[in-house]
């Protein structure tokens, strides 16, 4: 033997172990697959081939090929095509199985999450109702039992104690509305979404805490109230984080309708920050990411942008 028979030796050797192992990876897939016709073609095409591998092997140490190994090794390799023609134009069912059973993983991620949304909203109506309707009444009973007891105080301590008093039953009654409001906005439900955010950002210019410009085209439309609910919290959450944390001195916010897209753009001009990081910090509250998750459940984008220095930016776009 010279030493291109040995390396035609080796090359052959290897592969056939390829081959084999190649063809019993695919065998052992066709559970997977929910033994489908065009998977078991391929898989039997792999070991045809494997086949037809060794029957050259053998065919090497004779020297000559004789005509029937010969016409077997052809006829083989037609079978072998066949095989793979078959099982590519019927991988194509396998491919639509697996994008059907990736839309309905998306939509059942949908309504687990829509299902969480819907119930913590529900929770903050209801929390939101059992205090007001629950602890008002009763501050209210105490500020009118105060109320009846000035006319029997005559000193002047005495008066200044329960002045003072009644100074905070109503800082409380004022905080319980606070509360009971920013857990359910009754303007979000009755008014609507821009109503809403314009009645939350004149209370944050009221405390001169920073400067809020909101701007709308929507002062009179109304969306599915699933919808407003995601953007009203997210607008929320941005202005929250840009009060806390970025230290901005102006926030703006404009929402518009624009044909039948919903866009609401934010903008402050705080110390901003590298978005690269948000996925090594823990977010607290509805956070960032949480945003990004809520507003894809209503079949919308958000697009959030930011650098040290130069102040954050964000979008959401929905259609109506």
């Amino acid at each position: 033997m010279n030493s291109i028979p040995i390396v035609r030796l080796i090359a052959l050797i290897i592969s056939i172990i390829l081959q084999i192992i190649a063809a019993v990876i695919a065998l052992r897939f066709m559970k997977l697959t929910k033994y489908r016709l065009s998977w078991i073609l391929l898989s039997l095409s792999f070991a045809f081939m494997a086949v037809r591998l060794i029957i050259q092997f053998f065919e090497f140490f004779r020297g000559t090929p004789s005509f029937t190994w010969h016409m077997i090794d052809e006829w083989l390799g037609v079978l072998i095509s066949i095989m793979i023609i078959g099982g590519v134009i019927l991988i194509r069912e396998l491919f639509l199985s697996l994008k059907r059973a990736d839309s309905d993983r998306l939509r059942s991620e949908k309504r687990v999450i829509n299902a969480i949304i819907n119930t913590e909203e529900n929770e903050k109506k209801r929390f939101a109702k059992d205090l007001h309707d629950g602890l008002g009444p009763i501050l209210s009973t105490v500020k009118m039992s105060l109320s009846a007891l000035h006319e029997r105080i005559t000193d002047s301590s005495g008066t200044i104690i329960l002045n003072n008093t009644t100074h905070l039953v109503n800082e409380a009654i004022s905080t319980i509305k606070e509360i009971s409001n920013n857990l359910s906005p009754h303007i979000l439900t009755n008014f609507g979404l821009s109503s809403a955010i314009g009645a939350f950002t004149t209370k944050l210019n009221q405390t001169k805490a920073v400067e809020i410009v909101f701007k709308t085209n929507m002062e009179n439309h109304r969306l599915e109230n699933e919808k407003e609910v995601v953007v009203y919290r997210a607008v929320c959450e941005l202005i929250n984080n840009s009060i806390l944390h970025s230290g901005a001195s102006r926030i703006e916010i404009e929402l518009n309708k624009h044909e039948k897209f919903i866009t609401l753009q934010f903008y402050d001009n705080g110390r901003g920050f590298d978005t690269s990081t948000l996925s090594k910090e823990d977010t607290k509250g509805m956070g960032l990411s949480n945003i990004e998750t809520r507003v894809k459940t209503v079949e919308g984008v958000f697009i959030l942008e930011s650098s040290p220095g130069k102040g954050t930016s964000a979008l959401i776009k929905l259609i109506e």
